[in-house]
């Protein structure tokens, strides 16, 4: 079986980081016997922010935008970077299908007289699965929702529910990241749907969360002091966040309840993986809090090394809203890291529901977060035991293999 996978977020040289959740389920669709090839609905704009930096900022990302190589191979998988432009997004998303669609048809059509395609699957309604729409391909379309289309696309623009209900309707099946997310895609015009979780692979050996941090020893008031600086390790618990600083991802949470655990786990830091547009609020915030010395922002780093440095650490918190699925939880959990979400999120509550060794606490609720951490953080026992059950709940209901094969069954389910 041959499919054309399109897709808006994707790693690339420029950004090894963005959308590498779509990649590895093509790889995993590819291991469970189809064979994907990629079509990156590539878009050579600017993004504001770099726009109003100046012009020499300006400059800098326009000449990587435009120097990505448009064929590549990524872990044996054909990539094709398709360039389009567009208007803004804030005030133009919806449509973006339409400005990508004549760039995307032409590479369709180039790729369908190589090779006789079978199928087409799109990550996102918009502008993914609309763009696809538009293009006028004779083939059988299927649609991933990862959350974007149902919580902002279709409310948070004039067209978007129009926009997202046209791309949805086009499709055989729509896929889904959990059920909260297919009943959100049905009601906003999905035919048929189908939850596909996405997956995480498990290191062979797995240094649990209760071995690689000792209460008791250096969490005192005592070794504090020269302990700032150091790097997470058997002697002092850190908690880790993976995911781009945005608001809804609720950092500044983490940095609250790290305020309020001051005085029970002095030496406690707080490590954060990703970048955004929330990077200095949350620096001011762990300024005005006095925990600026134990905020560690190391920034966005190569998935591999993100994965190696969270995994480092004690606790994944990361207590976000609008969590369509969390793919950075089970990463966590994989290594077993017990990790705490947000309850109420279709992602979380899935999650959660599946076993052991994810915990969920209110949204918002700083007390509950500081209380959860303070909990697993002085028993041993219980953090080494959450740790091997969400190690456990990964490899029953979140690998990688799973995810291509249900991935696989989706596609044939759609050709009948």
């Amino acid at each position: 079986m041959n499919v054309a996978v399109v897709a808006e977020f994707y790693p690339s040289r420029g950004d090894p980081v963005l959308g590498v959740w779509a990649h590895r389920q093509a790889i995993a669709v590819r291991d469970a016997g189809a064979q994907p090839y990629v079509l990156v609905l590539h878009r050579i704009v600017p993004p504001r922010a770099a726009l109003h930096a100046g012009p020499e900022q300006a400059a800098r990302a326009l000449m990587r935008l435009a120097r990505e190589p448009r064929r590549q191979l990524r872990d044996g998988l054909e990539v094709r970077y398709v360039p389009y432009i567009s208007p803004p997004r804030d005030r133009s998303y919806d449509a973006w299908g339409a400005w990508a669609a004549p760039a995307l048809a032409l590479a369709l059509r180039a790729l369908a007289r190589r090779v006789r395609l079978d199928l087409i699957h799109a990550h996102n309604a918009i502008p993914a699965g609309d763009a696809v729409r538009r293009a006028r391909m004779a083939l059988p379309l299927v649609v991933s929702v990862h959350g974007g289309d149902v919580f902002h696309t279709a409310h948070r623009l004039a067209r978007g529910h129009a926009a997202v209900a046209r791309a949805l309707g086009a499709a055989r099946l729509t896929l889904a990241n959990s059920e909260g997310i297919a009943q959100l895609a049905r009601a906003h015009g999905a035919l048929q749907t189908r939850v596909v979780h996405l997956g995480a692979a498990q290191p062979a050996h797995a240094a649990l969360a209760g071995r690689a941090y000792r209460p008791g020893r250096a969490d005192h008031p005592a070794r504090a002091a020269h302990l700032r600086g150091a790097s997470p390790n058997r002697e002092h618990p850190s908690l880790v966040t993976v995911g781009h600083l945005v608001a809804r991802k609720r950092h500044a949470d983490v940095v609250r309840a790290l305020a309020v655990l001051s005085e029970r786990h002095p030496t406690l830091r707080y490590v954060i993986i990703g970048e955004g547009p929330e990077r200095d609020s949350l620096v001011r915030l762990a300024r005005r809090l006095g925990v600026s010395e134990r905020v560690e922002l190391r920034g966005q780093l190569e998935p591999e090394a993100a994965l190696e440095q969270a995994r480092a650490c004690t606790l994944f918190v990361m207590p976000s809203t609008e969590e369509a699925f969390g793919v950075a939880y089970i990463e966590a959990m994989a290594a077993g890291m017990p990790a705490i979400g947000c309850r109420g999120e279709p992602g979380p509550d899935e999650i959660a529901a599946a076993g052991g060794g994810f915990l969920l606490v209110p949204p918002g609720d700083i007390e509950r977060l500081s209380q959860l951490i303070d909990e697993l953080l002085r028993d041993p026992q219980t953090l080494r035991e959450a740790g091997r059950r969400a190690r456990q709940t990964v490899a029953e209901s979140f690998s990688w293999e799973r995810c291509g094969a249900q991935t696989l069954a989706a596609y044939r389910e759609a050709l009948r």
